[in-house]
């Protein structure tokens, strides 16, 4: 319930703001653009606004959650959303799976401005919280098959169990964050620390009476990702 809401509230944000370009109230050209500015100034997080003692910059971390930056940003968050936020929200139940998603989420984005707190730059979309749902999966569901694409593997669909993929997906956004230029617009530390804060959070939570041992049952449409 809480995982397709949301991604069905990020969708409908995303539609009707000026980002996706399909709601004719926010006009065209010069107009288009700085409407959108504006967009991601009022609803996303600004580092400077957060650290800079504005009482409504302190909402921005939960906002910027349903603002994305395009077409490709809003899908790639909404696909490991519905892949690994069902099972998530499934085992922890939707009071428990909100908080995790609005902790989680709050303490990335607000990690990632404190590492430049006099940026303008605003930080926008649900990657944090994502990561952070990555994070407990890893620890709820270990064994659980993940179907995956691999650039270096031609793409072809292959499964392995999540405490390889995601630990993979870990260590390719800590490279990631060591090689990318300033200014690269992906908020690698954002990924990072929600993922050890969802992991954590599992861990503090559940110990080791949270894993799931049933390894090897299915895919989308009966429970596995």
């Amino acid at each position: 319930m809480v995982t397709h809401t949301l991604t069905g509230l990020c969708c409908l944000f995303f539609v009707l703001g000026p980002v996706s370009g399909l709601n004719p109230a926010h006009g065209g050209g010069d107009r288009l653009i700085a409407a959108q500015n504006d967009h991601f100034r009022r609803w996303g997080l600004v580092p400077a606004d957060l650290f800079g003692g504005s009482p409504e910059a302190l909402l921005t971390p939960l906002t910027a959650f349903f603002v994305h930056g395009g077409w490709l940003h809003l899908l790639g968050n909404l696909l490991f959303l519905h892949v690994f936020g069902r099972m998530v929200e499934t085992r922890l139940g939707p009071a428990r799976y909100v908080l995790l998603l609005a902790g989680t989420g709050y303490l990335a984005l607000t990690a990632f401005a404190a590492a430049d707190p006099v940026s303008d730059q605003p930080l926008v979309g649900a990657s944090g919280a994502v990561s952070g749902v990555l994070g407990a999966f890893l620890l709820l569901f270990p064994r659980a098959r993940v179907t995956s694409l691999f650039p270096f593997l031609f793409f072809l669909p292959l499964r392995f169990p999540a405490w390889v993929v995601l630990p993979f997906w870990f260590a390719l956004q800590w490279l990631a964050s060591q090689s990318a230029p300033e200014g690269s617009g992906v908020a690698y530390l954002a990924h990072l620390t929600g993922f050890l804060a969802g992991f954590l959070w599992a861990w503090v939570r559940y110990g080791g009476a949270a894993r799931v041992s049933s390894a090897d049952r299915a895919t989308e449409g009966d429970s596995q990702p």
